[in-house]
């Protein structure tokens, strides 16, 4: 029966000629033998990804087809360097921004303007990482590990220490008047954190911080998500012993991270799967997860504000033919590994991102969509911090902070 197959194979394959070149070319794109493709010389491995139904989404999303957003203000245009979070001291000093030239910094009002706070490593001077406005380009990415790139930024309202998420040094901690990092978690269960994300501080001490992935770094940050990989974990560093925890596993892009108002649970975004998980730390769920909000685009960091309602960064939005991929993967494997830039690859895809903020309750109930579809003020989105009646609006990729008054006054 095989060989009659085999036979039936080859007389197809000669018959039609046109079929045995497809075969042949998409063999060889596959192989990818010249490592021409955005993935070549990557171990790459597209898998099926957990995620709600497009339709499903999107139909029922509450769009602000007012773009809303876009009212808000540019500030420090050009002046700060990939402001991926926010933070303001116990004094009200601020913002606090971790940029991607691997410093963090401090407003010190108009007269002052910015000053270094914070670095995460000795590693760090003017000459090698301070790239000015190029620190937001791929010509930062040659250094970034060197350099650091502080990505979470939380303070401890009791002592009033900075701890620090950074993408190549893990979880730091630097004192009330800055100076150089101490580094407090660099690996757990024996497998080096490679991408420490963000973090929250829950009111007994222990650190809550996500490790995007096992497997890629920042700068390969694009192919967790065109892999749909799940190495990701949210881990916990506990002052006391001086030990790191695995809390959770196999997570496809942990993010951001937000502890609820009484700290019973917390909130944490799955950027591929485009959703919040909530993580039960008290009650007759405790240890246990569920989905509490499903997102039209891809999440980044999740903050809470003064009434326990939590404010979202998406950089928005899910398309048809990213809905195809994540049920094929094969499909993945062909269409990545074409010798076509990626940035190409991602517009064909339909993926032209543009920004939104959603506020959402402790249940998930969404209270307020806040969109900027023509990128009047912000292209793309990082976190959104709510203080003192303003929206404080970071981005991990442009060189400026967007504020936007809240709530919205009515016209």
């Amino acid at each position: 029966m095989e060989k009659r197959l085999l036979q039936i194979k080859d007389v197809v394959l000669l018959q039609h000629p046109f079929i045995f070149l497809f075969v042949l070319a998409l063999s060889f794109i596959v192989m990818d033998p010249f490592e021409l493709s955005p993935v070549g010389g990557h171990d790459f491995k597209p898998v099926k990804n957990d995620i709600a139904p497009y339709k499903q989404v999107m139909g029922s999303w509450p769009w602000d087809n007012l773009s809303r957003l876009g009212q808000g203000n540019l500030e420090f245009k050009d002046d700060i360097f990939g402001p991926e979070s926010l933070e303001f001291d116990n004094l009200g000093r601020g913002p606090y921004a971790g940029l991607a030239d691997g410093r963090v910094v401090r407003w010190m009002g108009q007269d002052l303007g910015w000053e270094t706070f914070a670095t995460v490593t000795r590693n760090w001077s003017e000459e090698l990482c301070a790239q000015g406005v190029d620190s937001t380009t791929k010509k930062q990415w040659t250094v970034e590990s060197k350099c650091g790139r502080p990505l979470g930024l939380r303070f401890d309202r009791k002592s009033g220490n900075l701890y620090i998420a950074d993408a190549y040094y893990g979880l730091l901690v630097v004192g009330p008047k800055g100076g150089l990092a101490t580094p407090l978690a660099t690996e757990a269960d024996d497998k080096p954190i490679l991408f420490a994300n963000d973090l929250d501080i829950h009111h007994n001490g222990s650190i809550f911080f996500t490790d995007t992935s096992k497997r890629y770094n920042r700068v390969n940050h694009f192919f967790i998500l065109v892999e749909g990989e799940a190495t990701g974990r949210l881990l916990r560093y506990d002052p006391l012993t001086k030990t790191t925890h695995v809390v959770l596993e196999h997570l496809a892009f942990p993010n951001g991270v937000q502890l609820s108002k009484d700290h019973s649970f917390l909130l944490f975004t799955e950027t591929t799967n485009c959703r919040i998980i909530k993580y039960f730390l008290e009650g007759p769920k405790s240890g246990k997860t569920e989905v509490v909000a499903n997102l039209p685009g891809f999440p980044d960091n999740i903050r809470i504000n003064e009434n326990g309602d939590f404010w979202v960064a998406i950089d928005c939005c899910r398309t048809p033919m990213q809905e195809m991929f994540i049920h094929h993967p094969w499909l993945r494997s062909v269409y990545f590994r074409l010798p076509i830039p990626m940035r190409y690859l991602a517009r064909f895809a339909g993926m032209r991102m543009y920004t939104m903020i959603a506020l959402l309750n402790d249940k998930g109930k969404i209270v307020e969509v806040l969109e900027d579809k023509k990128g009047d003020v912000m292209k793309l989105v990082s976190e959104v911090k709510e203080v003192n009646g303003k929206l404080w609006i970071g981005t991990v990729a442009h060189n400026q902070i967007a504020t936007l008054p809240y709530p919205l006054q009515s016209h």
